[in-house]
């Protein structure tokens, strides 16, 4: 049984709370090694090696800390499949998936490289007599990040790549279910020339959490996962004067129109609702076809699709289609929604709750599942499943289509299939919702734009990548700086103003 670490200053090191989860193998249901719960000192601990090295790290300048980067792309090149290897023994991706994982963040990090530019100030010369202005961004000092089990490279990379950028210091609280991936990032980052300390990775549970909360050295925090905690985290990190931005839980819909090429927008929804088990917060959870017609010729289409799709374990090669699901918790939480659906008079047009893998009984396989006739008022249709079962609901006119969007309370992403440049363009510019698709079905912006929902999706005032995080993790300090000529003598004593 292999004993997972800590990553701090430089160093593996064994927890020492005595407190360990399991990792489990969600393809055999086995647990393949334990993982360390860190104690709220072995948090302050790493906490206060990362604000020793953030004094050094913020004084090198942004050019030289982009450097290390550049040479952290080249290191996750080097090892895309090794790294891809683990993350699927771990979360149940399939290899293609898990590769893509560590991209998407990889990404972001290429566009973290921008540092120096990204990074500059304001001047404005002569604002008044003798008196020049000038603006610099500085870093917060020790940032932190928690992180969910469904991408355990690319989200850690979204936030620690943006923070280091500028200066920061980074403790990662990765998923305790897969934390291999993010110990293997921070020895990478070392590799590629991060000073030791600059970035701690801490595992654990919620006491792990409330520690980062209640620290005093930490000044920032970024978070994605569920709704409910993301709202604990925001209200308690802000109460405690902290910088916070939580993402929590989606329910995205995607609006067929009649006019929409239908082979298109079947094999969209099923890559978008199947791909990764449904485990992605920008997954396709509701299809809304406009019109009876519409459901019909798309339900046609969907059946022989969902039915020919291949499920199974990461080793059964690259055209295994999604694997497991994370837990066998989350596989008992799919099946109670699925039943619910079933009893509040859904449809199931795909039934896979007999689904069966020769050999992995005991994984966390979920079969996909396809409901039609779902209403409003059904479990399946208010709560985030986050397993493969894609809802349809039948809309009778554009407008009900939207509104179903509109009024659910998750705000993530969402997406329109049509022909129609005007109702692409008037559902794009009306829909409240963060992230929009135009026969695109996982509207995840790229690197240099950022990522973030609306509603109850989304917890804070900036967005994820792009722009945005260097926004998030510095401070603006303007200076006004006045060099008089000859001697004066006397105070000032009312406020200054133009004159």
């Amino acid at each position: 049984m292999q004993e997972l670490t800590h990553y701090l200053n430089g160093q593996h090191v064994k927890g020492t709370s005595g407190r360990f989860a399991d990792v489990m193998n969600p393809a055999t249901g086995e647990v393949q090694a334990k993982c360390p719960l860190a104690s709220t000192a072995e948090v302050d601990q790493a906490v206060a090696y990362a604000a020793e090295a953030q004094r050094g790290w913020a004084a090198v300048n942004p050019q030289r800390r982009a450097r290390v980067l550049m040479k952290f792309v080249d290191l996750l090149n080097r090892d895309m499949e090794k790294l891809a290897e683990a993350l699927s023994r771990e979360h149940g991706k399939t290899l293609p998936d898990a590769a893509g994982d560590v991209q998407r963040g990889l990404e972001v990090v290429e566009y973290c490289i921008g540092a120096p530019q990204l990074l500059k100030g304001e001047y404005t010369d002569s604002a008044g007599p003798g008196i020049d202005m000038y603006s610099m961004r500085q870093a917060l000092g020790v940032t932190a990040g928690i992180t969910p089990f469904n991408f355990p490279a690319m989200i850690p990379m979204w936030m620690f790549a943006p923070a280091i950028a500028c200066g920061n210091a980074f403790i990662l609280k990765p998923s305790e279910r897969d934390p291999s991936v993010p110990l293997m990032l921070a020895e990478l980052m070392e590799e590629a020339g991060l000073p030791k300390g600059v970035l701690q990775v801490v595992n654990g549970d919620k006491e792990a959490v409330d520690a980062i909360l209640h620290n005093d050295v930490i000044q920032s925090i970024g978070f994605v996962g569920s709704t409910p905690i993301a709202e604990y985290i925001y209200s308690t990190g802000c109460a405690n004067g902290k910088r916070v931005q939580c993402f929590g839980g989606a329910k995205n819909h995607m609006i067929v129109m009649p006019d929409a090429d239908m082979d298109q927008a079947a094999d969209a929804l099923v890559g978008a609702g199947y791909g990764a088990a449904g485990e992605r917060c920008m997954a396709i959870s509701v299809a809304v076809p406009v019109g009876d017609d519409t459901a019909d010729r798309l339900i046609e289409k969907l059946v022989p699709r969902i039915e020919k799709l291949k499920v199974g374990p990461y080793t059964a090669g690259k055209d295994v289609d999604y694997g497991p699901v994370v837990t066998a918790a989350a596989k008992a939480n799919i099946e109670r929604l699925v039943q619910t659906g079933i009893d509040q008079g859904a449809k199931l047009v795909v039934d896979g709750r007999d689904f069966n893998l020769q050999g992995y009984e005991d994984g966390f396989f979920v079969g996909p599942h396809l409901f039609d006739n779902v209403t409003k008022d059904m479990d399946i249709y208010k709560h985030e499943i986050f397993g493969p079962v894609l809802s349809t609901v039948r809309a009778q006119s554009y407008e009900e289509a939207l509104g179903l969007a509109m009024d659910h309370e998750y705000g993530n992403g969402t997406a329109i299939f049509t022909r129609d440049g005007d109702a692409a363009r008037d559902f794009a510019n009306r829909v409240n919702v963060g992230m929009i698709g135009v026969n695109v079905p996982i509207p995840v912006p790229l690197a240099y734009h950022t990522f973030g929902g609306w509603k109850k999706s989304v917890f804070g005032d900036l967005n994820q990548h792009g722009p945005d995080a260097f926004k998030f993790y510095t401070r603006t300090k303007t200076v006004t700086s006045r060099w008089p000529s000859g001697i004066k003598e006397g105070g000032e004593f009312s406020i200054p103003v133009m004159e």
